[in-house]
């Protein structure tokens, strides 16, 4: 008696776990697509426009320097809490790297190999 208590408990337990689980990866699986669904319209509202951030660098909480792309000229702000206010301009060729039109950095075309055999030709040789 006491052994078909426990069993018909335990399979409880069980199928209330596997609803639990069920559920949980239901609400993730909503939240991946959701976040990707809100990253897509933001992306679409913003993909003609002329004015663009290509890099934010952080220098406290609330304070920030900032590449803005603004036609052909790029803007150097800095970024307070309260205040923007223009540091240079400078042209697109100033840059280090530029960013595609899709935001995504330049790959570099080298190989694990090819960065092996640079670090090879530093080290001293014995």
């Amino acid at each position: 008696m006491v052994l078909a208590a426990f069993n018909a408990s335990g399979w409880k337990s069980f199928f209330q776990l596997m609803g639990v689980l069920l559920i949980f990866v239901f609400v993730l699986a909503l939240t991946y697509f959701c976040t990707r669904w809100i990253a897509r319209y933001q992306n679409g509202m913003s993909a003609n426009k002329n004015i663009r951030v290509i890099e934010t660098f952080r220098l406290t909480n609330n304070k920030y320097i900032q590449i803005l792309s603004v036609g052909q000229v790029c803007l150097v702000v800095a970024v307070c809490k309260d205040s923007v206010t223009l540091l240079c301009e400078m042209t697109e060729d100033e840059l280090a790297w530029l960013p595609d039109k899709d935001g995504q950095s330049p790959v570099v075309n080298e190989n694990f190999q090819e960065i092996l055999q640079k670090l090879k030709n530093k080290l001293p040789r014995k």
